[in-house]
């Protein structure tokens, strides 16, 4: 069975406990290292899924009283 994929919020409560965590500096740096590479991690993911679900946004424009639906770009 494929491993289920996070959602957003729970990468994002990850990346919270995270930050935490660093910015306590209790950690050894070995640990705190650890951590912020395991953060970006989660960051990366974060913005891939972010990312994604950009691409899957429209936006509607109002165009002479009928409305119009275009791809999102930013």
């Amino acid at each position: 069975m494929a491993k289920e994929e996070k959602q957003f919020e729970e990468y994002m409560t990850e990346l919270e406990k995270i930050v935490t965590e660093l910015e306590n500096g209790s950690m050894s740096l070995d640990d705190s290292i650890k951590n912020f590479e395991k953060g970006m991690e989660v960051s990366k993911k974060c913005s891939e899924i972010l990312e994604k679900a950009e691409g899957k946004i429209t936006k509607m424009i109002k165009e002479n009283g009928t409305c119009k639906e275009e791809s999102f770009e930013v």
